[in-house]
């Protein structure tokens, strides 16, 4: 009987970074938790063999269409985005369909945002996400996959 080898696959930071491509998707059509779930995925690089918790092994993900990603249910007229501005009663409460119109990256970023780890490598991975509003974007040079899901 042969031997196995159980020994678990532990990137290095250098070996992290050697491996990082881009993917493109499009938001057409698709609902906004299931993509931001499959963004974050990526970003974190948990779609990998190689996936190592505690070191940046994902890759960049470029999103296109985010003015048309739908929501299911009764959220488009419920849905609530609230900051603090600091001040006494400063909450502000912004309804969906206004920062539809107003700034449709947001709603994408945010979602993704929600669903990444809140520490220094969480930040370092959320600088790969390049959101844009229409179908054109400017990321030709970085040589991105297209990737349907």
């Amino acid at each position: 009987m042969a031997k196995q080898n159980n020994r678990t696959l532990m990137l290095t930071k250098e070996q992290a970074t050697a491996s990082k491509n881009w993917v493109c998707l499009d938001a057409q059509g698709k609902t906004l938790g299931i993509l931001a779930a499959e963004i974050a995925k990526i970003l974190r690089g948990k779609h990998k063999v190689t996936f190592t918790p505690n070191v940046d092994c994902g890759d960049g993900v470029i999103v296109v269409n985010a003015s048309k990603v739908k929501v299911t249910g009764s959220k488009e007229a419920q849905k609530i985005y609230r900051r603090y501005t600091g001040f006494i009663g400063g909450l502000r409460e912004t309804p969906y369909r206004v920062m539809m119109d107003r700034n449709p990256t947001f709603i994408l970023r945010h979602a993704v945002q929600g669903m990444i780890p809140k520490t220094r490598l969480g930040k370092a991975q959320l600088k790969r996400l390049r959101i844009f509003s229409e179908q054109e974007h400017d990321m030709h040079a970085q040589k991105p996959t297209h990737v349907a899901i």
